[in-house]
């Protein structure tokens, strides 16, 4: 999820993006099971400027982001912010029209670095706990989205949300998740969250960072996209792979110009739109993502607003239905209803008055 503050350089982000962690799993009441998804149907790959399922099917996602797994392994509480069992998993499912879930990473955590995850596991036991955490969410007939969310260059931290992929630790994060999940044609791969605070050449083909002057990491390497493609390539995944779009993959007046090359041509767009972004309105929308949306197929990773409502969300995916345009709304956590965008008020899947009951209405308005 972005800041409401922008500028050309991340601004600081808190420790935890919610209220004070659950110490452990949370017991949830068992939903109404989700029917078995028909064999070879789950299953997604690009077809033109569209995702197609194993039958050859038009799909278009739909879904909700699950955040946690960036950051609870930071602060010692474990992989993941709340429960990660089959009945958590079924309450996600339960809601008509949900087929995926955006999962977010932590790059640390997963590789093991920088003294992290923190709280007394390694990192094999994070990368086996996402991984069954996937297949739960196959189990219940629903796509996986992995996105690399906190990172770091060098020596430092990966305890906030970092403007680009650095070239020290992303290309071997991505390359050990594509081949951990190469053999998975349901799951895709979201390069980077919000890219924010280089130029589109940069964003292709890396630079020189910049840096971000409140936290004294001065200048790194950043790793294009190009590198990460490339990277994913290179193991021989033919995964799906997203490239979230600059200014906090908001702005996409750049993104067909600077395209990655990709060898298997599975490349989706990423876009993300809040009711405080730049890009927020038809408009802008009509003129950035719909010529994108026309070329390649497109996956608004995140959809939200901070005002209690679903007014802004549903607009959008008003717009977006009907181009095939696909969307996941931030977020499946429980940090209050009423604090931002959070969609439900407890992982049973009851949705917070207004946004998330306005969010789940829509989605029971699809086939």
């Amino acid at each position: 999820m972005p800041s409401p503050t922008r500028g050309t350089v991340p601004p600081p982000r808190p420790p935890r993006p919610g209220p004070t962690p659950t110490s452990g799993p949370t017991p949830t009441p068992t939903p109404t099971p989700t029917p078995t998804p028909t064999p070879g149907t789950l299953t997604v790959h690009v077809s033109g400027n569209h995702l197609v399922n194993g039958v050859g099917s038009t799909i278009q996602l739909h879904g909700v982001n699950r955040s946690g797994t960036e950051y609870a392994c930071v602060q010692g509480f474990g992989p993941f912010d709340g429960p990660s069992d089959d009945a958590s998993v079924a309450a996600i499912a339960s809601w008509h029209g949900v087929n995926a879930v955006r999962v977010p990473l932590n790059e640390d955590c997963w590789l093991g670095i920088n003294g992290y995850p923190n709280g007394g596991y390694s990192a094999a036991q994070y990368r086996a706990a996402v991984a069954a955490y996937v297949q739960k969410l196959h189990a219940h007939g629903l796509y996986a989205i992995l996105e690399l969310h906190w990172s770091a260059p060098g020596t430092f931290a990966a305890n906030w949300q970092e403007g680009m992929p650095d070239a020290d630790h992303s290309p071997t994060f991505w390359s050990q998740v594509a081949n951990a999940y190469q053999n998975d044609p349901a799951t895709i791969f979201d390069l980077f969250n919000e890219p924010v605070g280089v130029a589109y050449p940069c964003w292709r083909d890396g630079c020189l960072y910049g840096g971000d002057p409140t936290n004294g990491r001065g200048q790194w390497q950043v790793a294009g996209m190009q590198q990460l493609v490339t990277t994913v390539r290179n193991t021989g995944a033919t995964n799906v792979i997203m490239a979230g779009a600059l200014s906090f993959a908001n702005d996409m007046t750049g993104w067909l110009t600077y395209k990655p090359i990709d060898p298997a041509s599975q490349l989706a767009a990423s876009f993300h739109t809040y009711n405080f972004n730049t890009c927020h309105e038809v408009t802008c929308w009509d003129a950035q993502v719909a010529p994108v949306a026309a070329q390649v197929p497109l996956v608004t990773g995140e959809i939200g607003e901070d005002d209690g409502t679903a007014t802004f969300i549903n607009a959008y995916a008003a717009w977006a239905e009907p181009k095939g345009i696909s969307y996941l709304a931030w977020t499946w956590d429980t940090w209050g209803c009423g604090n931002g965008a959070v969609l439900i008020s407890d992982y049973a899947g009851t949705p917070c008055s207004g946004y998330g009951a306005g969010y789940q209405s829509h989605l029971a308005t699809l086939p």
